[in-house]
């Protein structure tokens, strides 16, 4: 910023210069109103920022009917196929009938209200149906499959490819009552918290932080803390039914926390596979309260990363800089020519003292050379006693080197 400021002369000789000085100081507050909000981002990033959103299912099936005059051995059998689909809407109004059934909400608390679900940020692209989901179970009827191969399992792995929908295809000519057990991938872990701590908290499923946090409220609000020993928790009789003791450290409690959190309950569907050919286009529907990541937290990020404009402002701040040198330089020209132009005489033999100088100081001479070069300077009465001393630092220089060549040590 030093180098971007006009010196004080200059602004007396040019008037109109003292724009610039208010734009530069708009640009300090701008900087600093700049920099004070990308704080405030790096730290709003730090904090779940979630958006509600409603994750729609379609669960259909389709009935192939036997043909005994098919070539290939799959069409001479009769087979039915079931597919579990869903995707992300964006916006889902209450509004008239649909023209395809929905059947009442399934058992799960992803259902309810007060226990939102929380997903992974989206990106850009299109999220896959799968990556909403850790594990899915369809348990088909027993007595019609066996035990054997009633169940289809899908479980995530760190390898899995995500997919649109799961597809199941299997020989019969019969209706299927099934059940789909889905488990919702939570990002960040959730549990489910045992009954009498829910019953406590008020709380069903939630994260761990959230739980902790929730079990410190209860904590204050209770004025359970010791007065003594800020460390330690007199628990009440709620309290000590839960932990099992009557007073422990704030800071046990988490590891205690592990043996009341459950797995989150799965969200239970049961539904029939019609093989009735006026059927076979019905679909299932089924939609669930989600929370997804703000899509304004990418545009927040990107707007930290982003280095599009840095190249441009340097180019401009480079080019202030040279301006303002060209400036400080035709000011220098201008005072020489000023201070020639009222006493060139004068002007000239000041400039010759200080160039003089200034060679003196570049060069490291010691002395001064202008008055050492005239006979007078070596008439004064210090010149006597410099040359018996310079005789006498020679005379020693010299005894010196003759006893080093002879060996001989003068004692």
């Amino acid at each position: 910023m030093a180098d971007k400021i006009l010196p004080q002369r200059i602004r007396e000789l040019v008037p109109e210069s003292q724009a610039y000085m208010d734009l530069l100081a708009f640009e300090r507050k701008l900087d600093q109103t700049i920099m004070r909000k990308r704080v405030d981002i790096q730290e709003a990033l730090k904090r779940p920022m979630k958006q509600k959103r409603k994750l729609r299912l379609y669960i259909s099936n389709t009935f192939n009917p036997a043909k005994p005059d098919a070539e290939d051995s799959d069409g001479s059998i009769a087979s039915w196929e079931l597919r579990v689909e869903g995707k992300l809407l964006d916006d889902v109004r209450p509004g008239p009938a649909q023209p395809y059934s929905t059947p009442p909400p399934p058992r799960g608390p992803c259902f309810a209200p007060t226990a939102p679900v929380l997903l992974p940020q989206p990106s850009k692209q299109k999220r896959k149906f799968s990556s909403f989901f850790k594990s899915l179970v369809i348990e088909l009827d027993k007595d019609l499959y066996g035990p054997d191969n009633h169940l289809v399992e899908w479980h995530r792995t760190p390898t899995t490819q995500e997919t649109d929908g799961f597809q199941v295809k299997r020989p019969g000519d019969l209706s299927v009552r099934c059940t789909l057990l889905l488990m919702l991938d939570y990002q960040p872990p959730q549990f489910k918290l045992d009954p009498r701590l829910a019953r406590l908290l008020g709380l069903h499923t939630q994260s761990r932080s959230a739980i902790v946090q929730a079990l410190w409220q209860y904590v204050k609000t209770n004025r359970l803390q010791d007065s003594h020993d800020k460390e330690y928790i007199n628990g009440d009789k709620y309290f000590q039914q839960i932990f099992d003791c009557p007073r422990l450290k704030f800071s046990e409690i988490p590891q205690r926390l592990t043996a009341l959190l459950l797995p989150p309950d799965p969200i239970v569907i049961n539904h029939v596979i019609s093989v009735d050919p006026s059927d076979q286009k019905k679909t299932a529907c089924y939609d669930i309260d989600v929370e997804v990541e703000e899509p304004l937290k990418g545009q927040m990020s990107s707007f930290l990363l982003s280095t599009a404009n840095q190249q441009e402002i340097s180019a401009l701040d480079s080019k202030i800089h040279e301006t303002i040198e060209s400036i400080n330089q035709l000011k220098i020209q201008r005072d020489f020519m000023l201070s020639f132009s009222r006493d060139p005489k004068g002007y000239v033999q000041d400039l010759l003292r200080s160039q003089s100088r200034d060679l003196k100081v570049m060069t490291d001479v010691a002395g001064n050379p202008e008055e050492e070069r005239r006979a007078e300077f070596y008439h004064q009465p210090w010149s006597q006693e410099a040359v018996s001393r310079y005789f006498y630092c020679k005379i020693q220089q010299r005894r010196q080197e003759l006893e080093q060549s002879l060996g001989v040590r003068n004692t």
